[in-house]
Protein backbone atom coordinates (compact mmCIF):
# COMPACT_ATOMS: atom_id res chain seq x y z
CA UNK A 1 0.00 0.00 0.00
CA UNK A 2 0.84 3.51 -1.23
CA UNK A 3 2.25 5.18 2.20
CA UNK A 4 0.20 9.14 2.97
CA UNK A 5 1.98 11.77 4.46
CA UNK A 6 0.97 14.82 2.94
CA UNK A 7 -1.55 14.79 -0.39
CA UNK A 8 -2.49 18.24 -2.26
CA UNK A 9 -5.01 18.16 -4.57
CA UNK A 10 -7.80 19.45 -6.35
CA UNK A 11 -11.33 18.68 -4.04
CA UNK A 12 -14.78 18.07 -6.37
CA UNK A 13 -18.19 18.85 -3.89
CA UNK A 14 -20.28 16.30 -3.55
CA UNK A 15 -23.32 17.85 -1.94
CA UNK A 16 -25.22 14.87 -0.97
CA UNK A 17 -25.59 12.97 2.46
CA UNK A 18 -26.15 9.34 3.20
CA UNK A 19 -24.30 8.57 -0.08
CA UNK A 20 -24.13 4.65 0.10
CA UNK A 21 -22.19 2.07 -1.66
CA UNK A 22 -24.65 0.66 -4.15
CA UNK A 23 -24.39 4.00 -5.40
CA UNK A 24 -20.62 4.25 -5.35
CA UNK A 25 -19.94 1.28 -6.94
CA UNK A 26 -23.36 -0.75 -8.20
CA UNK A 27 -23.83 -4.48 -7.45
CA UNK A 28 -23.46 -5.29 -11.55
CA UNK A 29 -19.64 -4.15 -11.19
CA UNK A 30 -19.05 -6.34 -8.39
CA UNK A 31 -17.92 -9.72 -10.13
CA UNK A 32 -14.32 -9.09 -10.53
CA UNK A 33 -11.57 -10.49 -9.01
CA UNK A 34 -8.91 -7.95 -8.92
CA UNK A 35 -8.89 -4.61 -6.58
CA UNK A 36 -8.33 -2.73 -9.71
CA UNK A 37 -10.70 -1.08 -12.55
CA UNK A 38 -13.38 -0.08 -11.00
CA UNK A 39 -13.21 3.88 -10.90
CA UNK A 40 -14.41 3.62 -14.11
CA UNK A 41 -17.95 2.22 -12.75
CA UNK A 42 -17.58 4.72 -9.83
CA UNK A 43 -21.18 6.54 -9.44
CA UNK A 44 -22.56 5.03 -12.24
CA UNK A 45 -26.37 5.70 -12.18
CA UNK A 46 -25.68 9.31 -11.53
CA UNK A 47 -22.60 9.52 -13.49
CA UNK A 48 -25.05 8.44 -16.66
CA UNK A 49 -28.24 9.19 -18.24
CA UNK A 50 -30.76 6.37 -18.83
CA UNK A 51 -29.81 6.08 -22.69
CA UNK A 52 -25.58 4.95 -21.26
CA UNK A 53 -24.48 8.73 -21.97
CA UNK A 54 -22.56 10.79 -19.71
CA UNK A 55 -24.50 12.90 -17.62
CA UNK A 56 -22.78 16.22 -17.74
CA UNK A 57 -24.11 17.70 -14.84
CA UNK A 58 -22.95 15.19 -12.55
CA UNK A 59 -20.12 16.44 -9.99
CA UNK A 60 -17.54 14.07 -10.94
CA UNK A 61 -18.30 14.69 -14.39
CA UNK A 62 -18.00 18.42 -14.83
CA UNK A 63 -14.75 20.23 -16.39
CA UNK A 64 -13.82 21.64 -12.77
CA UNK A 65 -13.53 18.15 -11.22
CA UNK A 66 -10.90 16.62 -13.89
CA UNK A 67 -7.80 15.25 -11.57
CA UNK A 68 -9.76 16.04 -8.77
CA UNK A 69 -8.31 13.88 -5.63
CA UNK A 70 -10.33 15.49 -2.65
CA UNK A 71 -13.93 14.81 -2.89
CA UNK A 72 -15.80 16.73 -0.21
CA UNK A 73 -19.13 15.37 0.98
CA UNK A 74 -21.75 14.94 3.43
CA UNK A 75 -22.30 13.22 6.62
CA UNK A 76 -23.09 9.73 6.58
CA UNK A 77 -20.67 9.03 3.46
CA UNK A 78 -20.46 5.06 2.43
CA UNK A 79 -23.52 3.91 4.08
CA UNK A 80 -25.20 0.88 3.34
CA UNK A 81 -24.08 -2.77 2.56
CA UNK A 82 -19.79 -3.13 3.89
CA UNK A 83 -18.73 -3.89 0.53
CA UNK A 84 -14.97 -3.24 0.16
CA UNK A 85 -15.18 -2.39 -3.43
CA UNK A 86 -16.64 1.47 -2.84
CA UNK A 87 -13.05 2.54 -0.92
CA UNK A 88 -11.77 0.67 -4.21
CA UNK A 89 -13.59 2.68 -6.89
CA UNK A 90 -12.65 5.45 -5.20
CA UNK A 91 -9.37 5.31 -4.82
CA UNK A 92 -8.66 3.63 -8.67
CA UNK A 93 -10.56 6.84 -9.64
CA UNK A 94 -7.79 8.80 -8.35
CA UNK A 95 -8.95 9.53 -4.80
CA UNK A 96 -6.53 9.91 -1.95
CA UNK A 97 -8.62 11.80 0.79
CA UNK A 98 -12.46 12.48 1.54
CA UNK A 99 -13.92 14.89 3.53
CA UNK A 100 -17.43 14.83 5.35
CA UNK A 101 -18.73 15.02 9.15
CA UNK A 102 -19.18 11.56 9.56
CA UNK A 103 -18.62 7.90 7.52
CA UNK A 104 -20.08 5.08 7.78
CA UNK A 105 -18.19 2.93 10.45
CA UNK A 106 -17.21 -0.38 8.17
CA UNK A 107 -16.40 1.91 4.70
CA UNK A 108 -14.22 4.59 7.56
CA UNK A 109 -12.24 1.63 8.51
CA UNK A 110 -11.87 0.13 4.59
CA UNK A 111 -10.41 3.39 3.27
CA UNK A 112 -8.04 3.49 5.72
CA UNK A 113 -6.65 -0.43 4.51
CA UNK A 114 -7.14 0.74 1.49
CA UNK A 115 -4.88 4.04 1.42
CA UNK A 116 -7.19 6.72 2.01
CA UNK A 117 -7.35 9.29 4.04
CA UNK A 118 -11.05 9.76 5.45
CA UNK A 119 -11.47 13.19 7.65
CA UNK A 120 -14.05 13.94 10.01
CA UNK A 121 -14.87 17.86 10.30
CA UNK A 122 -17.58 19.35 11.79
CA UNK A 123 -20.69 20.66 10.19
CA UNK A 124 -19.99 24.06 10.16
CA UNK A 125 -16.26 23.42 8.76
CA UNK A 126 -17.72 21.32 5.96
CA UNK A 127 -19.63 24.04 5.45
CA UNK A 128 -17.21 26.55 5.17
CA UNK A 129 -15.58 24.13 2.58
CA UNK A 130 -18.30 24.32 0.73
CA UNK A 131 -18.05 27.84 0.21
CA UNK A 132 -14.31 27.85 -0.47
CA UNK A 133 -15.27 25.38 -3.67
CA UNK A 134 -17.82 27.62 -4.94
CA UNK A 135 -15.64 30.86 -4.43
CA UNK A 136 -12.17 29.70 -5.47
CA UNK A 137 -12.24 27.98 -8.76
CA UNK A 138 -9.60 25.06 -9.07
CA UNK A 139 -9.85 24.80 -5.23
CA UNK A 140 -7.19 22.61 -3.36
CA UNK A 141 -6.52 21.65 -0.28
CA UNK A 142 -3.86 19.76 1.79
CA UNK A 143 -3.95 17.35 4.18
CA UNK A 144 -0.59 16.67 6.39
CA UNK A 145 -1.10 13.74 8.29
CA UNK A 146 1.64 14.16 10.24
CA UNK A 147 0.70 17.56 11.64
CA UNK A 148 -3.30 16.40 12.06
CA UNK A 149 -4.11 19.99 9.58
CA UNK A 150 -6.19 20.31 6.41
CA UNK A 151 -5.09 23.50 4.68
CA UNK A 152 -5.58 25.49 1.49
CA UNK A 153 -4.18 28.65 0.31
CA UNK A 154 -6.62 31.29 1.93
CA UNK A 155 -5.57 31.05 4.96
CA UNK A 156 -7.65 27.91 6.18
CA UNK A 157 -5.71 25.65 9.04
CA UNK A 158 -7.89 23.12 10.17
CA UNK A 159 -6.90 20.31 12.79
CA UNK A 160 -8.33 16.74 12.33
CA UNK A 161 -7.83 13.69 14.35
CA UNK A 162 -6.51 10.02 13.45
CA UNK A 163 -6.53 7.24 15.89
CA UNK A 164 -2.69 6.67 16.11
CA UNK A 165 -2.80 2.85 15.30
CA UNK A 166 -4.53 4.06 11.60
CA UNK A 167 -2.13 6.91 11.53
CA UNK A 168 0.76 4.73 11.89
CA UNK A 169 -0.70 2.39 9.12
CA UNK A 170 -1.25 4.95 6.84
CA UNK A 171 1.73 7.13 7.07
CA UNK A 172 4.08 4.06 6.45
CA UNK A 173 1.60 2.44 4.21
CA UNK A 174 0.72 -0.89 6.26
CA UNK A 175 -2.20 -2.86 5.27
CA UNK A 176 -2.92 -6.15 7.22
CA UNK A 177 -0.77 -8.32 5.51
CA UNK A 178 1.93 -5.17 5.42
CA UNK A 179 1.52 -5.46 9.62
CA UNK A 180 2.16 -8.99 9.58
CA UNK A 181 4.93 -8.93 7.41
CA UNK A 182 6.84 -6.44 10.18
CA UNK A 183 6.79 -9.80 12.62
CA UNK A 184 7.89 -12.27 9.25
CA UNK A 185 10.92 -12.81 12.06
CA UNK A 186 9.03 -13.84 14.94
CA UNK A 187 6.76 -16.08 13.20
CA UNK A 188 9.59 -18.06 11.20
CA UNK A 189 10.81 -18.25 14.94
CA UNK A 190 7.49 -19.82 16.93
CA UNK A 191 7.04 -21.84 13.51
CA UNK A 192 10.73 -23.12 13.88
CA UNK A 193 10.34 -23.84 18.00
CA UNK A 194 7.40 -25.82 16.85
CA UNK A 195 8.63 -27.74 13.66
CA UNK A 196 6.38 -26.50 11.58
CA UNK A 197 8.62 -23.81 9.68
CA UNK A 198 9.38 -25.50 5.68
Amino acid sequence: MKPFVQHTGRVVAMDRANVDTDQIIPKQFLKRIERTGFGEFLFWDWARNLDGSINPDFELNRPDAHDASVLLTRQNFGCGSSREHAPWALENWGFRVLVAPSFADIFYNNCFKNGMLPIRLSEEQVDDLFERVAAHPDYKLTADLETGTLLDDYDLSLPFEVEEFRRHCLLHGLDDIGLTLEHVDKIAAYERARGIAS
